[in-house]
């Protein structure tokens, strides 16, 4: 017997394309796309509100990438577990802003060792040379500090409390697509409406020298799982 489901019920699931079909063939104002998303959410639990923005730029060429931090208004809704590289002095200090584990030598023998139980790593300058050991394990694993992503740094007190607080970095995949999020759908239209304009600004404002016409191809938000929404910008 042939199927009588459309065929994004087929690929996705019946709850998918019911939300699906909630969508016009448009570009929705931020707002109105925000407060589509609890209505496209396809799960139980309270979902992540995610950003996906298309940038017209040739990724093999260094002056078209396009990475910059934004501090969100209202964070994440994430605990973001932070190890901090520190000299001896600042141990204590980077524990006091928020650091799960702060150290040295001791840190970087845990991680050669396999142990990773942090999500983002902050150094001060004078710590990157001895973090050479474990720059593999590391990179591997998106946790190595960069002075580009603002995790190098030597206010370090300062960088931990903004992470804290929902500081994050955007950065083009190899397809030239920045994906972040911006939020959980239970922070309501308000919250998400200016995590998300805080987001799309950021990106304006860290366009590249490189991209000299279009810039900026398209951004979609969704939820977790579920379909997205085209977004005016």
């Amino acid at each position: 017997m042939t199927s009588k489901r459309s065929p994004v019920a087929r690929r996705h699931g019946k709850k998918y394309a019911e939300a699906a079909a909630l969508l016009e063939s448009k570009r929705y104002p931020i707002a109105e796309a925000v407060a589509l998303l609890p209505k496209l959410s396809t799960t139980k639990f309270d979902a992540t509100a995610e950003v996906h923005i298309r940038i017209a730029a040739d990724t093999t060429q260094a002056d078209q990438l396009v990475r910059t931090t934004v501090a969100l208004p209202h964070g994440t809704g994430k605990t973001v577990r932070i190890a901090a590289f520190v000299p001896d002095d600042l141990v204590s200090t980077a524990k006091k802003a928020g650091a799960v584990k702060a150290g040295n030598d001791d840190l970087i023998k845990e991680i050669e060792g396999g142990k990773i139980d942090f999500d983002i790593a902050v150094a001060v300058p004078t710590m990157m040379k001895n973090l050479g050991k474990i720059a593999k394990i590391l990179g591997q694993k998106g946790l190595m500090p960069n002075p580009k992503s603002g995790t190098v740094t030597t206010a370090i007190e300062k960088t931990i409390a903004e992470l804290m607080k929902g500081r994050i970095e955007c950065k083009m995949d190899k397809q030239g697509i920045i994906h972040t999020v911006f939020g959980k759908i239970s922070f309501g239209e308000e919250k998400l409406k200016e995590n998300l304009e805080a987001i799309i600004q950021a990106i304006k404002d860290a366009r590249p020298s490189g991209i000299k016409s279009t810039y900026i191809v398209s951004v979609t938000v969704s939820p977790t799982m579920g379909p997205g929404v085209k977004v005016e910008y």
